[in-house]
């Protein structure tokens, strides 16, 4: 077996559709530093179908028909997280890719930390777009932010408070555990019980609930 391929099956993976060969010794480069994750390029035969992808990366200067790349990996992969890299950060060519199922948007001169975080807080289950982008997503879906009328009575113990501003400020479960000094069990534990007391599905719609709301925390 290829020695790229043992070494994925071992780590979180992490998807790359890029034909810019340093753009992608680029992203493998940075990646490499977190030892839980490896790349594999979509040019590998079967890696799509062969290795648990959580998250894939698509950047958009090798997709020329992007938002219809965008269709066809929701429809056949509809359990993977995609995340863009464009070279705009152009909000209403942003807000169209998240609106067409991407869960990220990161422009190609993003920083080291700005990739690594994104894919973290994408893998966990919640967005990555620059911040007006997803103020103008709140604008455009007030129903969607406003189908739980039982939020402005919930109450909330002080942990989830913390855990609630922590993620607000975009953190993965990883850093949220690591700042309370807790299991990343226990955040996810935390964030399922907030999004029940909230009345929302995921904890995209949790964050922006709140975001939206400017309900102080504890």
């Amino acid at each position: 077996m290829d020695v790229q391929l043992q070494a994925a099956i071992k780590q979180q993976v992490v998807g790359l559709v890029a034909t810019d060969p340093l753009r992608i010794l680029g992203l493998e480069v940075i990646l490499s530093k977190d030892s839980a994750s490896s790349v594999v390029s979509l040019t590998v035969p079967v890696a799509l179908h062969t290795f648990d992808l959580t998250v894939l990366l698509i950047d958009a200067d090798s997709a020329p028909e992007l938002f219809e790349l965008l269709g066809v990996f929701r429809k056949i992969r509809p359990d993977l997280r995609l995340i863009v890299l464009g070279r705009t950060n152009e909000q209403d060519f942003v807000q169209r890719v998240i609106g067409a199922g991407a869960k990220g948007y990161l422009s190609h001169d993003a920083k080291e930390s700005d990739i690594r975080l994104c894919i973290e807080v994408v893998r966990d289950g919640s967005m990555w777009a620059p911040r007006k982008v997803l103020a103008r997503l709140i604008e455009a879906a007030p129903s969607a932010l406003t189908k739980a009328p039982q939020a402005a009575e919930a109450k909330f113990t002080e942990r989830e408070g913390q855990v609630l501003n922590l993620l607000i400020e975009g953190r993965p479960n990883r850093d949220i555990a690591m700042t309370l000094g807790i299991d990343e069990g226990t955040v996810k534990a935390h964030v399922s019980r907030l999004m029940r007391k909230v009345g929302v599905g995921n904890r995209t719609a949790l964050t922006m609930h709140f975001l939206s709301s400017n309900r102080p925390m504890n």
